[in-house]
């Protein structure tokens, strides 16, 4: 994984955003190759401590997220648990927030994707500030 985040830290802005991309085209279906990459971005997201490259991260899956579906499952899946998962801290960052209108978008896509509001927990979900930091274990099973 050193190579993926020195990758992501060390290239220029354009090179990071095509090396990302290369990335989520491997998001496809449930197997261990859609498990491995997913893992990959959700490790460069929170290991990072660059913003920027977060929020290019942040850019590539919204880029995929916001045409017509149907959506690659594993795009889905990295998504949904880079904004579930406190571990990763999303709504916290400033590129979330950084307007109205881009908030709303984040919201809309996150609700689209999992069906309800993505800042609150599921029935029987514990809230976010208690869930288990770990990132999920059931990301591409396959």
């Amino acid at each position: 994984m050193d190579i993926f985040l020195n990758l992501a830290n060390e290239l220029d802005p354009e090179g990071r955003y095509l090396f990302l991309n290369a990335i989520a085209n491997q998001l496809r279906y449930p197997n261990n190759h859609t498990h491995y990459f997913s893992c990959v971005l959700l490790y460069l997201f929170s290991e990072t401590q660059l913003e920027v490259v977060q929020e290019q991260i942040t850019r590539v899956l919204l880029e995929r997220l916001i045409v017509n579906r149907p959506h690659p499952w594993g795009l889905l899946i990295t998504f949904i648990e880079l904004i579930k998962n406190p571990r990763y801290t999303f709504w916290s960052h400033s590129f979330t927030r950084c307007a109205p209108e881009i908030e709303r978008l984040f919201e809309s896509v996150a609700r689209s994707c999992m069906g309800r509001d993505p800042k609150q927990p599921a029935v029987g979900e514990p809230p976010l500030q208690q869930a288990n930091p770990q990132p999920s274990r059931e990301v591409g099973r396959g």
